[in-house]
């Protein structure tokens, strides 16, 4: 009897076998399917209202074009909307928080803490990309909007990219359809007649149509060049932050300290604190 006991529990430790994941590599797992999740409601969120946009404008979602500029060679652009009166193209941002930031910032936070590339920015380049794909006399039609869920709050430098007389605009998401009727009522005044009538309109949305990649293998081409390019950025503020600490006691110094240990010969390139300076210098 106990060899068959001890046969069956072989078995069921050969069915499940020990996984070598570690801890860190599971929360990280679980952070990533968490923020997929809410990247889909807010994506779903703003389809929504985009599908109850005038049926005379044009819009599409998920555009990958190929952008020579970028470090991917590609740029991927959420939202494009196509109106007789302007193109929106918007950048969404699925971040809970505190958003700090402004127009002439290259970089933004959340919370204060994390750093996020200045979305403007990020959008000029989407917008630059675009224009290779149209005629010259568009290029002046682009409006730029940066959308973040409600479960941000802004704290921004510039009060214009609120104020719906701006062409870089940020808003929250649930208001993006009031935000573009706005804006386009306010175009309308500005204008007699219509920028785009509706063949230019459509032949605006053929031409993206048309520049967009959906080759499956490019676009986990550019999404893994994205997250290692990612990476190294943290490797390489990892590397910094160490250095930046004395190399026997680990205890962080002042980059004063820093670049005067890096001046000296004595310490052969390494990084010392006062007191184990003072050591090798006597």
């Amino acid at each position: 009897m106990i060899p068959l006991i001890s046969f069956f529990k072989k078995r069921k430790d050969e069915e499940q076998p020990k996984s070598n994941r570690t801890f860190t590599q599971i929360k990280e797992k679980k952070t990533e399917k968490v923020a997929s999740r809410i990247g889909e409601l807010g994506e779903y969120k703003i389809d929504i209202q985009l599908d109850q946009l005038p049926k005379d404008y044009k819009h599409l979602s998920d555009v990958l074009v190929q952008n020579s500029k970028a470090k991917t060679g590609y740029s991927q652009l959420d939202h494009i909307v196509i109106t007789p009166s302007g193109i929106f193209v918007i950048e969404t941002k699925n971040y809970q928080g505190t958003i700090y930031g402004g127009k002439d910032r290259k970089t933004w936070s959340v919370n204060g803490q994390f750093k996020m590339m200045n979305p403007f920015n990020q959008n000029y380049g989407h917008i630059q990309a675009l224009k290779n794909f149209l005629d010259q006399k568009y290029h002046h039609l682009f409006i730029s909007m940066v959308s973040f869920t409600k479960r941000c709050t802004f704290k921004i430098d510039d009060l214009e990219l609120r104020k719906i007389a701006s062409n870089d605009l940020i808003v929250y998401d649930v208001e993006l359809f009031d935000y573009i009727h706005r804006k386009v009522s306010v175009l309308k005044l500005q204008n007699k007649e219509p920028l785009l009538n509706n063949s230019e309109v459509m032949m605006i949305y053929d031409a993206i149509y048309a520049a967009n990649i959906t080759d499956p293998s490019i676009r986990e081409k550019h999404v893994q060049m994205l997250k290692e390019s990612k990476s190294n950025k943290k490797e390489t503020v990892t590397k910094k932050n160490q250095s930046e600490k004395c190399c026997v006691c680990n205890k962080t110094v002042s980059d004063k300290v820093k670049a005067f240990c890096l001046s000296n010969k004595r310490f052969n390139g390494k990084i010392f604190c006062f007191e184990h300076q003072k050591d090798l210098l006597k």
